[in-house]
């Protein structure tokens, strides 16, 4: 199987889905514009299909892991939203196109990743994302607990600090640990839960997949970054350096991305299994060009 293909097939499902979501609120205000311009802005959809297919292999139905990812993808929008802002990161674009706030505003952008954030939680809450009022409410607990401040926005904030300061390698695992991994590793432990399971042997596996699969794409993504876009400046150049841990060639950085690929796959007996369409994944992730 083409993954790449694969993985473009899967997001245009999802993006079909979530526009069709979006329609269906018949929201006109700008705020609304601006939370919608937000989610379909672009993106590869990886938590999304992370989320997707890892249901389909434990036989989730289809009606509630959607809601799964169109939730986490709501999460992972507004960070980025948030991200782009003249506060945070300061960028014009994202994916090619204006930002949120260069479209429709500053205030409008930051209203909408909090909208954004919140609206994850509703689709949680309700009743069509699981019956079961006791999964709804780990879900629920698990996300506040990856995406605040011990979580996602926690690692935006060390982003921010490590701007101007010298950070360790420790100090730059923990940030990507916080602020991609933790939400990665909520696709991983929020679809497990949503199948009902309450094994904690495979929430301990399933942690460790989605932490190992998050730093593993921060590592790619940064290199990337690093190699490849000319448009860098000064500034930006020195901090994405210091966010690949100081490594400057591809060897080096699929070395630390092999390892963290085998140590999630090789010592656990559901991801080691050649049938999971996770498996091949994240190896898959160590080589992406994009």
């Amino acid at each position: 199987m083409n993954l790449d293909a694969h993985i473009s097939q899967v997001a245009k499902e999802f993006n079909t889905y979530a526009v069709n979501y979006i329609d269906k609120c018949d929201c006109k205000s700008q705020l609304w514009k601006a939370m919608s311009y937000g989610v379909m802005n672009g993106g590869k959809r990886i938590r999304p299909y992370l989320i997707i297919e890892l249901a389909k292999y434990i036989k989730i139905k289809k009606s509630n892991y959607m809601r799964l990812a169109l939730a986490t993808e709501f999460v992972h929008a507004y960070s980025l939203i948030h991200d782009d802002l003249p506060g945070m990161d300061n960028d014009d674009l994202r994916r090619g196109k204006p930002s949120t706030h260069k479209k429709h505003g500053e205030a409008n952008a930051i209203l909408a990743g909090n909208s954004l954030l919140t609206l994850a939680f509703e689709i949680l809450s309700n009743k069509k994302t699981h019956p079961s009022a006791t999964v709804r409410i780990r879900l629920i607990e698990l996300l506040a607990s990856l995406a605040g401040h011990k979580g996602l926005a926690g690692g935006q904030s060390l982003d921010l600090i490590y701007e101007s300061t010298k950070p360790s390698e420790n100090n730059i695992l923990a940030m990507h640990r916080l602020k991609t991994a933790h939400l990665f590793e909520f696709c991983m432990v929020s679809t497990l839960i949503l199948s009902g399971s309450t094994n904690q042997k495979k929430i301990t596996e399933f942690r460790k997949y989605g932490n190992n699969f998050g730093l593993i794409f921060q590592a790619i993504d940064d290199l990337l970054d690093y190699n490849t876009d000319s448009k860098l400046d000064k500034k930006n150049r020195k901090m994405i350096g210091n966010n690949i841990l100081k490594y400057k060639s591809l060897i080096e950085v699929n070395t630390y991305c092999k390892k963290l690929a085998d140590s999630a796959i090789k010592r656990s007996t559901f991801f080691s299994n050649e049938k999971n369409p996770l498996q091949s994944l994240i190896y898959h992730m160590i080589n992406r060009k994009t």
